[in-house]
């Protein structure tokens, strides 16, 4: 069985994309677990694919294991696509509130129909020998006027998934396991690690 480093520290994205790769005799364990020095990876690139590689490239070269990992955000269309790979930096205390206070100032007076956003997630595998393989996945929906509910995390509480009522914030865990954009990169993920099985 093949143990794969997880870049990321989040318990909860750890065990997401552990469902998946257990299909494929992989084993997940966290980068404190596989004795990776805590070192902090600067996401300086300006994609979610750029980010995602470059800390599953990181943890694989400190490691000497194959290693996963996430980049994920809120893309917002009436802000250019903002706060995008700068998600969880988009003030300067990185602090859910302060985050989601400036985008909702920031599309202050804006109607429903021009709040059009998107949380997209990029997953990349990286192995020793160079080999990649990357998901994107995407979901689309809008940003209302105030927050609602206290599920989830980040933005989730005033993203409202296109085809809901309800926002991320008030939704079930199962429900948006099933819808969330990671859970489509990672649906992706897996039809290309089947494709790589072949």
């Amino acid at each position: 069985m093949d143990t794969i480093v997880a870049a990321t520290r989040n318990r909860h994205k750890i065990e997401e994309i552990e469902k998946i790769l257990k299909e494929f005799d992989m084993s997940i364990v966290s980068r404190d677990d596989a004795g990776v020095p805590d070192v902090e990876i600067v996401e300086d690139g300006e994609t979610f694919e750029e980010n995602s590689y470059k800390k599953a490239y990181e943890i694989m070269k400190l490691s000497g294991r194959p290693s996963v990992a996430d980049d994920s955000g809120l893309c917002v269309d009436y802000l250019g696509g903002a706060p995008g790979v700068m998600s969880a930096r988009f003030t300067p205390s990185g602090d859910d509130e302060e985050n989601n206070r400036k985008v909702l100032e920031l599309l202050e007076g804006v109607p429903f129909g021009d709040r059009t956003a998107r949380y997209v997630a990029v997953i990349t595998l990286v192995y020793p020998d160079g080999r990649t393989v990357s998901a994107r996945g995407e979901c689309e929906g809008h940003i209302i006027e105030e927050e609602r509910g206290t599920n989830g995390f980040g933005y989730d509480p005033m993203f409202q998934p296109a085809g809901y009522d309800r926002t991320f914030g008030e939704l079930s865990p199962e429900i948006k396991n099933r819808i969330s954009h990671r859970a489509k990169a990672l649906v992706k993920l897996r039809e290309k690690l089947l494709e790589d099985d072949k």
